[in-house]
């Protein structure tokens, strides 16, 4: 099992993300850098938080383009793995691999705290190990966060169980000011039709480790384990 993380210039949890997939899968993990093509056969593939490119334009909107993003594409849409993590979350929203766009949160201010996720679903490869009656408390750190689609798109994710995740309060309630960002049906994650391509805002990777204080993070990893079934 070979697990790989996309660098960009400006990206800031690349190195959080290695740590935490050494730490918690015990695997081999490679650095991407952005400028290549290679995937270096790995099975899973993922795109960390920070500011690509300085977030100019939009988030994601140049990184987008670089050559990296070409094999990434291919990628996933031969079935292949992919998961972004906040910026990586916007990446894969400007690449068109998941559905909707990212946009600035509704009180135009950076927020960046810990947030309670509630999962809606446990038919993925990262959320299979998840309780989905059980509030999970993972940091955030966006100022474009907003989760926006049209109608049509909504709807579509609502019937083919493709939201991941739902902003909620320590009891596991959806909704209210438990939103921190103003994300429409309190959307903090969602996954293709296909199931292989998942986006999140908040950091799963900041919040597995006991000296953090926080370990509901694992619970993700120990699902990529089970679901590529890697002993």
């Amino acid at each position: 099992m070979k697990f790989g993380v996309v660098i960009f210039p400006g990206s800031n949890c690349d190195h959080d993300l290695i740590d935490a997939l050494k730490r918690n899968t015990g695997q081999e993990v490679v650095e991407l850098w952005h400028k290549d093509t290679d995937m270096q056969g790995c099975d899973f593939v993922f795109i960390p938080g920070g500011f690509s490119y300085g977030d100019y334009l939009r988030s994601g909107a140049i990184a987008k383009l670089s050559p990296i993003m070409t094999s990434v594409v291919e990628f996933a849409n031969n079935g292949g793995y992919v998961m972004g993590i906040c910026n990586g979350f916007q990446i894969l929203c400007e690449s068109g691999l998941l559905k909707g766009a990212l946009l600035r949160n509704n009180n135009q201010l950076f927020v960046c705290q810990n947030q309670y996720l509630k999962p809606e679903t446990t038919a993925t490869a990262i959320t299979n190990k998840l309780d989905r009656d059980k509030a999970y408390n993972f940091p955030i750190a966006h100022a474009e966060g907003r989760y926006y689609a049209d109608e049509e798109t909504l709807d579509e994710l609502e019937a083919n169980n493709q939201i991941l995740f739902r902003y909620c309060d320590k009891h596991a309630n959806v909704g209210g000011e438990s939103n921190p960002n103003g994300s429409l049906n309190d959307i903090a994650g969602i996954c293709n039709e296909g199931r292989n391509v998942f986006g999140m805002m908040p950091h799963p990777e900041r919040g597995a480790d006991p000296k953090l204080g926080n370990q509901d993070g694992v619970a993700i990893f120990e699902s990529i384990m089970v679901s590529l079934a890697v002993s």
